[in-house]
């Protein structure tokens, strides 16, 4: 297949203006393709060869003003349109394509629990190729008019408000200028709960199986988009620009959510079918409040190349987040965000594959499509977050409103956006952009505290790295009020660095953090007093997100080799039974056991980070034994069975149907247990059959596909990777499911034959089936737990000499150079 190059885009919009796309969809034709015909009217400026992008299973006609194209010049997923003339033409192609069952494209999905069917479009990057012709490339914005013919009973989804004609027939109102990777359909016979906000209809839909678990939430997800899009409008002076705002939860979405205007699409585990802490519920809140900032960064002003991904997602991340602090009952955002989502964009960063949150040269779809990662996320957020400290709120949403008003319904690049900033402050933006959005790498902040006269101290930064941070410093002595066992802040300084003086701080604080309220992107380490005290008074910190820039502090020095792993569970061991913040909870134990336990320590070292986890979570069930904190007892549960290196006890819970005091085991709890007692050898196919049949949804699905790969038996794992590798037959979560039980620590023996294996057949099988199981491939399939040498040796010589698909070999770099860490931490 061709990828489109910044180049070929760039000759492409001096070429074209494209008006208008009218796209009739029918969808009545069977269960493999649908007919697909769409009508292109656009302008040509001069006489020139171009193409139009379709990868069709059929194309079964075409014309330019009204004389045929011959379809056999189709090659690959291009369409020559030759010596075009200069003024206005119409296209018209009439096509058969294929649904998908890899997330790309028209998804296509039956529902095991009722047998009803749904499809839905995810149309990012390449991908609407599939469904309709198009010039695919974001800055040929046009009008989208579309209809579709679905089955009796079904009803559609779109951009616009759809109207039911009749007979099957739905038309969506036309579109205002969006891009063509914003086009959105879902149809089905979905569950629909309407309202209507300020003139504005608001509609929220799942599959019908998921109606009784939507219900209860629906008050709870309008109350979030209603506050969302209030707040929005108190700081965005341009209304919300589409004309409805429809949220679909669809099955087997490969991303969290997609921010098609006017319809977003979630992927349906935010539909929760089993008991979920108030974390999970506010990360829910969060894709909510990212997804609608997107309406105005991303759908009313786009990025013109993909270099400038950063406009899109850090924008929404930082805007999620702040946004749902400042409106919502999640109060507390930014310590999730710290603990859990800036560990992301920092392991991004210190990989091979990095890359500037703004990088200058994206020459490629393939390659624009790896830079979907933690830098484009989580690290652009961070530095939006320092500007916004460095420059101040007010100039930062006055730049914003006026680039809004200078690009609505177009598209801007980096320099766009720093010109309009600029417009708002005396402050030199463009030298700010220079030094955070064009570099790569983590600083790392170093505190140096010297004694001076009369007791007192001062504190000089010692500063690795080349970004200037504006961060605030907490100098925190004991409660003795409270026989020292918390902190209190004595005071909070504001300090630029680098330092052109040092600080001076009075006397010896008993711990002096860097970063203190994490505003700022950067690694931070302690002086020698201060790490004696966060050994021994880290839950004592008063604010949840000072202890999380502690954790991430000791999360990074684990990584890098400087604090044993095994230092960082005796932390957690001492810690997290006082710690009041799920997010801490569940980002602490999260690391604890899948990089800690599971990588990081020696095989002879696992039993004994087993048992501490294990300890800990019994404490934080036996604190829970009062009811009053739900949330904190179902992740010490789910915690508790994961580490679990004996099945006697959660065999016990899985027969009784409850955890002794509670809770009971709803279906995901049922599925983790059985999940970890087939690692264990202590069930068997029967068991899970008949789990299966008590669970037939698409859930209960995974969860069969995940439990049966984990068996430790020969016969067992030849199938799972028969059905990875060979039958091409899985969805794109049956995959994921499937890898996920395949590779256990406590089965490196059994699967180590597969460990050579794995790079061959997961370079034919990406290469076969495309991105997105290529994806699945690598994040889930890789042989991670096998920390040896030999793996790492098989893995590069996988680079040099196999040729994987760019969006394998992403994944492949990233997996071996965590490989490279866990050995180095090892040796350390």
């Amino acid at each position: 297949m061709s990828v489109l190059t910044r180049d070929e885009a760039q000759t492409r919009a001096k070429l074209l203006d494209v008006h208008h796309y009218a796209i009739a969809l029918d969808l009545t034709t069977g269960d493999e393709t649908f007919t697909s015909r769409t009508v292109v009217r656009f302008t040509a400026r001069t006489q020139a060869d171009t193409f139009v992008e379709l990868k069709p299973a059929e194309l079964r006609e075409a014309t330019l003003d009204g004389h045929p194209l011959d379809p056999e010049t189709l090659e690959d997923n291009r369409l020559p349109l030759k010596a075009l003339t200069a003024g206005e033409h119409e296209l018209r192609i009439d096509a058969v394509m294929r649904y998908s069952r890899t997330g790309e494209g028209m998804h296509r999905f039956t529902d095991p629990t009722d047998g009803e069917t749904y499809v839905y479009t995810q149309l990012f990057m390449e991908d609407v190729q599939r469904v309709f012709a198009a010039f695919d490339q974001p800055d040929l914005k046009s009008v989208f008019d579309l209809s579709v013919k679905a089955p009796a009973g079904w009803s559609v989804l779109a951009n616009g408000i759809t109207t039911d004609l009749g007979d099957g027939h739905w038309q969506a109102a036309a579109t205002p200028l969006i891009s063509t990777y914003l086009v959105a359909v879902a149809a089905g016979p979905w569950h629909s709960v309407r309202t209507e906000h300020r003139g504005l209809p608001f509609g929220i839909h799942c599959r019908r199986s998921l109606a009784p678990y939507l219900d209860p939430d629906a008050d709870e997800i309008f109350e979030i988009t209603r506050q969302c899009y209030d707040r929005y409008h108190e700081k965005f002076e341009e209304p919300y620009p589409f004309d409805s705002y429809d949220q679909a939860f669809v099955p087997e979405f490969n991303a969290g959510a997609m921010e098609n205007p006017g319809l977003v699409t979630f992927r349906d585990e935010f539909v929760y079918r089993s008991a979920v802490t108030d974390t999970e519920r506010q990360t829910r809140a969060m894709v909510i409040a990212h997804e609608m900032a997107h309406m105005w960064f991303g759908d009313l002003v786009t990025l013109r190349w993909w270099d400038d991904i950063w406009l899109n997602e850090s924008f929404a991340e930082y805007m999620g987040y702040q946004t749902l602090t400042e409106a919502t009952r999640f109060t507390d955002t930014w310590v999730d965000f710290g603990v859990m989502r800036k560990g992301w964009g920092y392991d991004a960063d210190q990989r091979p594959s990095t890359h500037p949150v703004a990088p200058e040269a994206v020459d490629d779809t393939a390659s624009a499509l790896l830079n979907f990662d933690g830098i484009s996320y989580a690290k652009g957020a961070s530095a939006l977050r320092q500007l916004v400290t460095w420059l101040g709120e007010k100039d930062f949403l006055a730049g914003i409103n006026t680039h809004f008003a200078r690009h609505r319904f177009a598209n801007a690049a980096l320099a766009d956006f720093i010109d309009s900033l600029a417009s708002a402050t005396e402050r030199d933006v463009h030298a700010w952009a220079d030094a955070w959005l064009r570099t790569t790498g983590v600083d790392t902040l170093r505190p140096v505290v010297t004694p001076g006269e009369e007791g007192t101290y001062t504190l000089q930064v010692e500063h690795k790295g080349s970004r200037p941070h504006r961060i605030a410093v907490g100098l925190y002595d004991l409660d003795v009020a409270d026989e020292g066992r918390h902190l209190v802040l004595r005071e909070r300084l504001d300090l630029d660095v680098p330092q052109s003086t040092p600080q001076p701080i009075g006397k010896r604080p008993t711990l002096l953090l860097l970063n203190d309220g994490d505003l700022t992107y950067t690694k931070v380490r302690f002086d020698p007093e201060s790490f004696k005290a966060v050994t021994e008074t880290l839950s004592g910190l008063p604010s949840p997100l000072s202890r999380a820039v502690v954790w991430n502090a000791l999360r990074d020095a684990v990584r890098d080799g400087e604090l044993p792993p095994t230092a960082y569970l005796d932390a957690a061991r001492t810690h997290l039974p006082h710690e009041t913040d799920l997010a801490l909870v569940q980002g602490v134990l999260a690391f604890a056991s899948t990089y800690v336990a599971d990588r990081y320590v020696t095989p002879e070292q696992r039993p004994a980070a087993l048992a501490t986890l294990s300890s800990l979570c019994r404490d934080l069930i036996r604190r829970t034994e009062d009811g009053d904190n739900p949330g904190l007892r179902l992740i010490a549960v789910r915690h508790s069975v994961n580490a679990a290196a004996h099945p006697d006890t959660i065999a016990a819970w899985l027969a009784d149907g409850t955890v002794p005091g509670g809770p009971e085991l709803d279906p995901e709890l049922r599925w983790r247990v059985l999940a970890r007692l087939a690692v264990l050898g202590a069930t068997d196919e029967s068991a899970i059959a008949a789990e299966l049949a008590r669970d037939p949804s698409a859930t209960g699905q995974e969860g069969a596909a995940r439990c049966r790969a984990a068996l430790p038996t020969e016969e067992a794992k030849a199938q799972a990777w028969e059905a990875m590798f060979t039958r091409d037959d899985l969805s794109n979560y049956l995959f994921t499911a499937t890898a996920q039980g395949f590779w256990q620590p406590e089965q490196t023996d059994l699967v180590r034959q597969y460990v050579p294996r794995y790079y061959e057949d997961a370079v034919a099988l990406a290469a076969r089936r495309g991105p997105a199981i290529a994806d699945a491939a690598g994040r889930w399939a890789f042989p991670d737990h096998a920390i040896d040498e030999d793996n790492q040796a098989l893995g590069q010589a996988c680079l040099r000499d196999a040729d994987p698909i760019p969006a394998l070999r992403r994944k492949l770099v990233d997996q071996l150079d965590d490989l490279g860490r866990a050995l180095r931490v090892r040796q350390s």
